[in-house]
């Protein structure tokens, strides 16, 4: 294929990177600063530097445009919240005192005060802290964080382009604050946000901003016309300010459908939208409303959200047909890069063949250019590149690490009866409480215990060769004695041995199935500073030997209560993982399950009555538009069900979830068909409950009365009222007790104590139940 060369030179950008640095500085500058080792000066300038670090490497590598105000301590859209002046007025008073402080009072709490709640972004495993609003929400205007980085960029001698989160996208995310009638749209708060937005604008021109991004991924959604309406006049107001830079109006992660009309005709000068696969119908959708004349094209060609290389000429074929409907055309990756690791030239136990493959984000970055290079030069200029990387995806295609002939034998001989479990819950119930005894409300926990210093110092001085395999399983079956000794105290009624021995929920698991790739650096920003490394699902999946049955038995037999057997099930482990792209999502998930079904069925032989299979991905995997949601279901649930449809009625299967809206989805909930599920609930305030009540859900479940992502300690007195809320949409004979989510990120001092008020709790409830 041969390229012509543009008519005007085609600019190369990225729209966000990663922030945590090459060795996660950034992580360990803030959590240095909670602990006080780190002064508040330090910190910002640990941050400045790696600004300037990121935006140099932006540059050395080719990029004319790099964005600003992307950076962020622990998340953008709390950068928008301080941006537009909407505080909760439980944290004004902080903020005012010390906005640093206030700041991650905001995004963690404090013993006093609850923080904003956290939920997942759009269909990533990235978390944003919700914005909270009402009717008497005030918006005043605050962009010293977003001119500031501005400056920095340009006193380095850079083209820069700051990034915002859209008006629109910001209110769609938002929620009612706390006493605000729950039915209270924060859309309707679109003409008094809009003046801010239009003094943050005017400070960045005055600033030197030539051009400003806002980001308007919820458009990529299903929306009501009174929604689209909204997107139209936000963007007709600031489209008509004469004090503004040029406005670059961006989605991703989607099709923009029916928006995409009404952002072509509202009076910016440019869009920015996804072209890859997921994305591919914005290409004809953007040629039927007749293409953008007169206005600049962001082409975003690059996936932002997958580490596999690009095809290069597959990209240039798009950008050629792009380059006939728009002004000018750049080329970008999809949306920010901020959902990828920093570079793959890191990884040294990476096979190098299988290396080629991959791209992090500076392979991305470069990959942007070379494409930016290509569409104004023509394929020549890019000759060398473009045979590089034929070669790169061939030698994928062809590799035998992609396909195993018995593993797509067993997948293609999977029946329904496999995914069905043989007696219907009514039946298992009453057989699982026979078997298992427990009281009225049962308390557990969701399974991990705090990584404690001395095992994370095991752990490292293994990897070191400073003590050998023995030692550091002595130390792990410390760690189980000492999680259990505590449970058994404290009262819990269904144990867990704590996961001592797991770096992570997804990782240890991938480590032991075949076609997993582990990286040692690719870390990813999950939410604040805990970044996760998410393996790389590069070929088919089987379970060469059990994985978690040692440790869980060992547990059982120091133990005279239930110990729950833990796993992460097949859908969170293909959504915290960067997954194949070639094959459907449902053959790689079928997959994944027949292994974990192995798991599940040796856990149950070795005497282990209650396994929980975690699905917390669930909602957040659930595409972006509902036309793609009844077959993304289908084969999700259907994955659970094939892990957990081999076993006797009396062993009790739980599931769990957290960190998103599952409203919208109790159905597929419903068809897991798991015996009891545990589901987030502390800051939504039991609202999953009543969703589950609302929907008719017939099994047991466990919404949460301990917020964990929080260092806050919950009295006794507060887990029993939300156990009472719980209680008004859950009968008491199938409602359990639990936190939020899985102790490991929390410190010994505060678990302790918030599950011993947790037990408290639910021994209080369980008298006024009984009547004494």
């Amino acid at each position: 294929m041969t390229t012509k060369p543009a008519a005007a030179a085609a600019r190369a950008t990225v729209y966000g990177y990663p922030r945590q640095g090459q060795s996660r500085e950034l992580k360990k500058a803030i959590e240095g600063y909670w602990k006080g080792r780190v002064t508040a000066d330090a910190l910002r300038e640990t941050a400045a530097g790696l600004r300037r670090s990121n935006w140099r490497q932006l540059a050395a590598a080719g990029v004319d445009e790099v964005p600003t105000g992307d950076f962020s301590y622990y998340d953008h859209v709390l950068d928008t919240t301080v941006m537009v002046g909407a505080i909760p007025e439980r944290h004004r008073a902080a903020v005012e005192a010390d906005a640093l402080g206030g700041y991650f009072a905001m995004a963690r709490g404090t013993q006093d005060v609850a923080p904003l709640e956290m939920t997942k972004w759009f269909d990533t495993n990235y978390h944003y802290l919700v914005p909270e609003l009402g009717p008497d929400t005030v918006f005043t205007a605050d962009s010293a964080k977003q001119v500031a980085e501005l400056e920095e960029a340009h006193a380095l001698g850079l083209t820069a382009r700051p990034v915002l989160v859209g008006p629109v996208t910001y209110l769609l995310l938002s929620k009612p604050a706390p006493g605000v009638p729950a039915d209270f749209d924060p859309l309707t708060l679109l003409d008094r946000l809009l003046p801010v937005y239009a003094e943050v604008l005017a400070d960045l021109r005055a600033a030197g901003a030539g051009w400003v991004q806002l980001d308007e991924p919820a458009l990529v959604q299903d929306r009501t016309p009174a929604e689209l309406n909204a997107a139209a006049r936000a963007y007709r107001d600031l489209g008509a300010l004469t004090d503004r830079p040029k406005l670059l109006v961006a989605s991703y992660f989607d099709r923009l459908g029916e928006a995409l009309p009404v952002l072509a005709k509202a009076p910016v000068e440019g869009l920015a939208l996804d072209f890859t696969e997921r994305a591919a119908a914005n290409l004809d959708a953007l040629a039927a409303v007749g293409g953008l004349p007169g206005k600049r094209l962001v082409a975003g060609v690059v996936n932002g959200r997958n580490i596999w290389v690009n095809d290069l000429s597959a990209s240039l074929t798009t950008l050629g047909t792009l380059l006939g409907l728009a002004d000018r055309v750049d080329v970008a990756a999809s949306c920010s890069l901020l959902h990828v690791p920093l570079d793959a030239a890191a990884e040294r136990d990476i096979d190098p063949q299988i290396l080629r493959w991959l791209a992090f984000a500076r392979q991305k970055t470069a990959e942007v250019v070379t494409l930016a290079k290509g569409l104004t030069r023509g394929t020549g200029a890019i000759a060398a590149q473009l045979a590089a990387n034929k070669a790169d995806l061939a030698s994928r295609a062809n590799s035998p690490i992609t396909r195993d002939p018995a593993v797509r034998a067993r997948a293609e001989a999977v029946t329904d009866a496999d995914t069905r479990r043989a007696q219907p819950y009514p039946e298992r119930a009453t057989a699982q409480r026979a078997h298992l005894g427990l009281p009225l409300l049962p308390t557990t926990t969701i399974g991990s215990f705090p990584q404690t210093a001395e095992l994370r110092t095991a752990r490292a001085d293994l990897r070191a060769g400073r003590i050998d395999t023995g030692a550091y399983e002595e130390r792990i079956r410390t760690e189980i004695q000492e999680v259990l000794a505590f449970q058994e105290k404290a009262g819990l009624d269904v144990l867990v041995h704590g996961e001592p021995e797991r770096n992570d929920m997804v990782q240890y698991f991938a480590e032991q199935l075949t076609g997993y790739l582990a990286t040692q650096h690719g870390w990813v920003q999950s939410y604040g500073t805990r970044y996760v490394r998410p393996p790389i699902l590069a070929g088919d999946i089987s379970r060469p030997e059990p994985m978690t049955v040692r440790w869980t038995a060992y547990a059982q037999s120091l133990a005279s209560r239930p110990v729950k057997g833990m796993l992460t099930g097949p859908v969170t482990m293909l959504a915290w993982s960067f997954v194949r792209d070639d094959q459907p999502l449902g053959d790689t998930a079928r997959q994944v399950a027949l292994a974990l079904r192995d798991e599940v069925n040796d856990l149950e032989t070795a005497g282990t009555s209650v396994i929980q299979v975690d699905e917390p991905a669930l909602r957040e995997t659930l595409p972006l538009r509902a036309a793609d949601h009844t077959a993304y279901l289908a084969w999700a649930t259907e994955a659970f069900r094939l892990t957990t449809a081999g076993v006797r009625p009396d062993t009790q299967i739980h599931t769990h979830m957290c960190y998103a809206e599952f409203g919208d989805i109790v159905q597929a909930i419903d068809d897991l068909d798991a015996d009891v599920i545990s589901l987030e609930a502390a800051r939504s305030h039991m609202q999953v409950a009543r969703e589950l009540a609302a929907h008719g859900y017939p099994r047991e479940a466990g919404p949460g009365v301990y917020d964990i992502h929080s260092p806050r300690v919950p009295s006794a007195e507060e887990a029993a009222d939300l156990l009472r809320t719980g209680l008004r949409a859950i009968p008491a004979e199938r409602l359990w007790v639990n936190p939020d989510c899985g102790l490991k990120t929390r410190a010994w001092p505060e678990t302790r104590t918030s599950l011993e008020n947790l037990v408290t709790a639910a021994r209080t409830v369980r008298a006024e139940l009984n009547g004494s």
